[in-house]
């Protein structure tokens, strides 16, 4: 009797200072954004004509309401698959927070930004210039993915940072994210 006693306690201690893990649906979706493209599905093949072997232009995307707070937004698209590790194809960032899309060919100006007040910043890819570069894999099949991140703020960068730069002044500053996956292969 005594060792089930002794159990008994030890076990409703050990719950009452375990942390309550639980995830209710409410919490999953107040740190996402549902990202979309009509271009092609979530996990689907990106069509051609965004790619090298095509007119290399940016799809056009399209979010849903970010949470409250929201100041900007950044979007990073990757080629998770690249044989020397993550490539980096697009950097937008400072995207105004009142954008719900970005069209198709997004353009880009000598100043390093698209046309018009509000226009978001556009970074350098990995292949060291401004703008959209399409996927353009150099053998199989790779997986590209669009992470849209809602901020509490403009990150304060000048036009033309690299990734690293972003995800640094990101910091401490996302409020939610979204992804878009598609593939191609040549």
């Amino acid at each position: 009797m005594r060792n089930f006693l002794l159990a008994f306690i030890l076990i409703s201690l050990i719950s009452a200072c375990s942390p309550n893990v639980e995830s209710t649906e409410a919490d999953v979706v107040t740190n996402q954004i549902t990202l979309t493209s009509d271009a092609f599905a979530n996990g689907g093949s990106i069509p051609a004509k965004y790619t090298c072997v095509g007119r290399d232009i940016s799809p056009a995307l399209a979010w849903g309401e970010p949470p409250a707070g929201t100041q900007s937004f950044a979007l990073i698209m990757e080629d998770l698959d690249a044989p020397v590790g993550i490539w980096v194809h697009w950097l937008l960032y400072n995207i105004p927070a009142d954008t719900r899309s970005l069209a198709e060919a997004l353009p880009v100006t000598g100043k390093n930004v698209p046309e018009g007040q509000g226009s978001p910043f556009v970074g350098k890819n990995s292949w060291g210039d401004i703008g959209y570069g399409g996927p353009c894999p150099p053998s199989g099949t790779h997986r590209y993915v669009f992470t849209l991140y809602a901020l509490d703020e403009m990150t304060g960068l000048l036009p033309g940072a690299n990734k690293g730069e972003v995800l640094k002044g990101m910091e401490g500053h996302i409020l939610a994210q979204g992804e878009l996956m598609g593939t191609f292969s040549k």
